[in-house]
């Protein structure tokens, strides 16, 4: 048996689960879209949720999804163990350091809530740091 690709899409027979995978994989991307946006919310395993239900699914959204100019690249190269660029990392980073710090020094009073946000701020870190980091090709 061949291992399965990026590529492969093997749509389900059953009509009434190809429908709820693609709504569920509509929601994966809503989801991480607003995690693009909210730092404690993680963008790629929702995308890559997403790209797993439209494979069994359809087609159709598969292909929209692995080809969009925002997603397509970033979900390819995650799941093809290549990582993220240098950039991405610094913004994501940044955004997380800034809007966690923010929380914890100006909107947060309870200690207990603000240790779990250090700590999901800490996971998520090292999470990203220990992803390659996706070098451009030299032109």
């Amino acid at each position: 048996m061949k291992n399965a690709t990026i590529s492969d899409v093997i749509t389900h027979r059953n009509r009434a689960i190809r429908i709820c995978l693609i709504i569920t994989g509509i929601f994966f991307v809503g989801v991480g879209t607003l995690g693009i946006v909210l730092p404690l919310l993680p963008t790629t395993p929702f995308l890559v949720l997403a790209a797993i239900c439209f494979s069994r699914s359809s087609e159709r959204f598969h292909n929209w999804l692995l080809n969009n100019k925002w997603f397509g690249a970033y979900i390819k190269n995650y799941r093809e163990g290549k990582g993220i660029s240098l950039r991405q990392k610094v913004v994501v980073l940044s955004l997380l350091i800034f809007t966690i710090g923010y929380s914890c020094i100006f909107l947060l009073n309870h200690i207990a809530v603000r240790i779990i946000l250090v700590l999901i701020a800490v996971g998520i870190s090292i999470h990203i740091l220990r992803l390659p980091t996706l070098r451009s090709p030299k032109q």
